[in-house]
C-alpha cells in the first residue's frame, strides 16, 4: 500500500468514525479510547491470521498423534497475540443482532487480558456506553476490506493518526498523552537511539518508542527489539494504558509502569540509560519538595530550585539517567532556556559538565492544545571524548522552519526533518548525510521532470493539442507549466463547446467520446500540476541546503545556526536560547514568486475552508443537542 493510499484510508476511516461520534451522545473523551481499542483488536486479528498460517506450516507431525495443536506460545515468536475464538474479529463482525455487542466486546477484551499479563487492566472495556446500532456501525467501519491484508506498520500509522486527531479534538485533558510527530521525529533524528536502554519517564502514548523503532528499521536496519530495550513511566492510568496498547499495535515490547516521576523512580535507572527521550508537562507547580524522596533524590545532582516550577526537576532527571556515553533529547518550555536565580545556577552547573550538545528553538503552533513556542534540549555525555566538540554547543533556531498545516497548526515536512538531521551531522563532523540529501533531491527533481516529459509526449500526440514544448527543465518549468495548462484548458473549452452542437448531441457515441476526452484532459492537468509542484518543491529543498552550506561542511549561518563555546554561554548569563546566539538572517531582496505564493495561499485557504466546515458541523450538532 502506497503512502497516498494509506493517507486516503486514514482520512476515510477517521471521517466515518468522527461523523458517527458527532451524531451520538458521546463526548470525544468517552469515544476515543474504545475506538483505539477497536483498531487494536482489528490489527491483532490481522497479525493473528498471518502468524497462524506460518505456524501451521511448521507444526511438527507425530506418527500416531498427527499434527500438534497450535498453542499460545507459538504466537510469541511470530510477534502476534493469541486470540481466543470469542475475541477474533471475524466472530465480532458476524455477531447476531440479538447479541449485546457492547458487552460482548468487553468480554473479548477481558479474554485477551487473561492471556497476557502485560495487558491486564489495559484494554478498554466500556463499550456498553455505546448504543448498539452505533457500535455495530463503528465495527463495520473498521471492517473496511482495505484493512484485510495490510501490515502491522499500516495499523500503527492508523493508530497514530487517530491519536493525533483525538488530541486535536481535545479528547484528553490538555492533550498531554500525545507529542506531535514532528517534535518526536526531530528528537529521534538528533539523538539517533539505536542500541541499549531507551527510557521515557513521561511516556504518554509511547510515541518516542514507536518512532525509535521506525528509525532503527528505516535508518539502521534490523529488528528494534534486538537492539534496544524500552522502559517507560507515566503518571496517568489512561496514558499508561494507551502506551501499552500503542506498543502492542506496533508489535513492540516495553516495560511501562504507572508512577509519579516526581516522587517515584520505578525503574531505578540512574546512570544506566543509553538514551532518554521525553515530552514532560511544562511549568508544573506544587511539587512537594519537602518530601524525603525529593530532598534526597539522586536524580537531582545540582540541587533543588527555590521557585515553584518543576522544569528543572525534569531537566536534571534526564541528565542523571544517562550513562557516560548516553544521549538525551526532550521538549521543554522556552522560558526554561534562560530562567534566572536558582534555575540559572543549576543551568550553569549543567553547562559546566560539557554535556549540553544541541539547543533548538521551535516556533509556535506545534502543539494541538497550546500555541506557545518551545525548545528542544539535547545532552551528549559521549562528546567529552570528542576534541572538537567537547567544549561546544550547537545553537539551532528553527522558528522560521515549518510547514503550515492549518491556521492553528504547524509541523515539519520529512525533508525539513532530514535537513535538520544533516545540520547536526555537520556539527558532529560528518557531511555524508548532507551530500546524500542533496543527491536525493536532485534525483527526485530529475525523476519528476522525466515524468513531465512523458506527459508532454502523450499530450503532444493528442489530436487538437500543440504544446510547442518537447522537454521541460527546472529552469523553464514554471513557464512550461503555464503553457501546458493553458493548452489543456483551451482544448477542454473547445470540446465543451462541441458538446453543445446539435451534431454531437444527436450522436451518443461521439458525445461519450467528447466527455471521455474532457475527463482525460482534466486528469492530465492534475498530473502536470502534481509533477511540476514536486519538481519545484524538491529543487527548493536542494537550494536551501546549497545556499546554507555551499561547501558541504558546517559553517555558522546567521538566523539559523551557530556553534558556541562554554565561554560564550557563560558570557551570556548561561542562556541556552538559540536565538540569542544565531542572530538574524540577512534580508535579501529577491524577486517575489507570485505563482509560488499563490499556490501556498490556495493550500492555506483549502485548509481554512475545511476547518470552517468542521466548525459549522460542530456548532450545528451543539445547537441540536440543546434543542435549538
Amino acid at each position: 500500500m502506497t503512502a497516498t493510499e494509506i493517507k486516503e484510508l486514514e482520512d476515510r476511516l477517521w471521517t466515518a468514525a468522527d461523523e458517527l461520534r458527532a451524531n451520538s451522545k458521546l463526548t470525544a473523551t468517552e469515544y476515543s479510547f474504545p475506538v483505539l481499542g477497536l483498531i487494536f483488536l482489528r490489527q491483532a486479528y490481522n497479525r493473528f491470521l498471518v502468524a497462524k498460517v506460518g505456524i501451521e506450516k511448521d507444526l511438527p507431525v507425530h506418527p500416531q498423534r498427527g499434527i500438534r495443536a497450535i498453542t499460545k506460545n507459538d504466537f510469541k515468536s511470530a510477534k502476534a497475540i493469541f486470540l481466543p475464538d470469542k475475541a477474533q474479529w471475524s466472530t465480532i463482525i458476524n455477531l447476531p443482532d440479538k447479541e449485546d455487542i457492547g458487552e460482548y466486546i468487553n468480554n473479548a477484551m477481558r479474554g485477551i487480558e487473561a492471556e497476557y499479563e502485560v495487558l491486564e487492566g489495559v484494554l478498554p472495556k466500556d463499550y456498553n456506553l455505546f448504543e448498539d446500532d452505533l457500535l455495530r456501525t463503528l465495527v463495520r467501519i473498521f471492517n473496511d476490506e482495505a484493512l484485510d491484508n495490510v501490515t502491522g506498520d499500516v495499523f500503527g500509522r492508523i493508530y497514530e493518526y487517530f491519536l493525533n486527531k483525538f488530541a486535536s479534538a481535545g479528547a484528553q485533558e490538555g492533550g498531554e498523552f500525545f507529542t506531535p510527530p514532528s517534535l518526536v521525529n526531530a528528537i529521534v533524528n538528533i539523538i539517533e537511539p539505536n542500541h541499549g536502554i531507551v527510557f521515557d519517564p513521561a511516556v504518554g502514548s509511547a510515541g518516542m518508542f514507536v518512532q525509535t523503532a521506525h528509525f532503527i528499521e528505516e535508518k539502521e536496519g534490523g529488528d528494534p527489539m534486538k537492539k534496544v530495550t524500552f522502559y517507560g513511566q507515566e503518571k496517568a492510568n489512561q496514558n499508561t494504558r494507551l502506551a501499552k496498547m500503542n506498543m502492542k499495535v506496533h508489535g513492540l515490547e516495553g516495560n511501562i509502569i504507572e508512577g509519579n516521576t516526581f516522587y517515584e523512580d520505578k525503574h531505578d535507572l540512574v546512570g544506566q540509560c543509553d538514551f532518554v527521550m521525553a515530552n514532560p508537562p511544562f511549568n508544573v507547580d506544587k511539587v512537594d519538595k519537602k518530601k524525603d524522596s525529593v530532598k534526597n533524590d539522586p536524580r537531582l545532582p545540582f540541587g533543588l530550585m527555590t521557585n515553584d516550577n518543576a522544569n528543572y526537576l525534569w531537566i536534571q532527571y534526564f541528565y542523571a539517567y544517562l550513562n557516560d556515553k548516553g544521549r538525551a533529547g526532550f521538549v521543554m518550555a522556552s522560558s526554561a532556556s534562560d530562567a534566572g536565580k536558582s534555575e540559572m545556577k543549576i543551568r550553569r552547573q549543567l553547562v559546566d559538565t560539557g554535556a549540553v550538545d544541541v539547543m533548538v528553538s521551535i516556533g509556535t503552533k506545534f502543539f494541538y492544545t497550546r500555541s506557545l513556542p518551545c525548545s528542544l534540549w539535547f545532552f551528549d555525555n559521549g562528546k567529552a571524548s570528542d576534541k572538537k566538540r567537547k567544549d561546544k554547543t550547537l545553537m539551532l533556531d528553527l522558528r522560521d522552519v515549518y510547514r503550515k498545516v492549518s491556521s492553528s497548526l504547524h509541523d515539519f515536512t520529512d525533508e525539513q526533518l532530514q535537513n535538520i538531521r544533516a545540520i547536526v551531522h555537520l556539527y558532529r563532523g560528518d557531511n555524508k548525510l548532507l551530500k546524500e540529501n542533496k543527491k536525493q533531491y536532485q534525483t527526485k527533481v530529475k525523476n519528476t521532470l522525466m515524468t513531465c516529459d512523458v506527459l508532454i509526449g502523450e499530450l503532444n500526440s493528442m489530436k487538437g493539442i500543440d504544446l510547442g514544448i518537447k522537454h521541460t527543465s527546472i529552469d523553464s518549468i514554471k513557464n512550461d507549466r503555464k503553457a501546458i495548462l493553458q493548452s489543456i484548458k483551451d482544448e477542454i473549452t473547445k470540446t465543451k463547446e462541441l458538446l453543445k452542437t446539435d451534431a454531437v448531441k444527436k450522436d451518443k457515441d461521439e458525445k461519450e467520446l467528447k466527455k471521455t476526452h474532457i475527463k482525460t484532459l482534466e486528469e492530465f492537468s492534475k498530473a502536470v500540476k502534481q509533477q511540476t509542484d514536486k519538481a519545484i518543491y524538491y529543487q527548493k529543498e536542494y537550494d536551501w541546503l546549497q545556499s546554507k552550506f555551499p561547501n558541504d561542511n558546517y559553517e555558522d549561518v546567521a538566523g539559523l545556526c551557530k556553534v558556541v563555546s562554554r565561554e560564550d554561554i557563560s558570557n551570556n548569563d548561561y542562556s541556552l536560547t538559540a536565538g540569542q546566539y544565531v542572530g538574524v538572517a540577512p534580508q535579501i531582496d529577491e524577486d517575489f514568486e507570485y505563482e509560488e505564493r499563490m499556490a501556498e495561499i490556495k493550500l492555506e485557504l483549502d485548509g481554512l475552508n475545511k476547518e470552517a466546515i468542521g466548525l459549522a458541523k460542530t456548532i450545528q450538532n451543539n445547537l441540536t443537542e440543546i434543542g435549538l
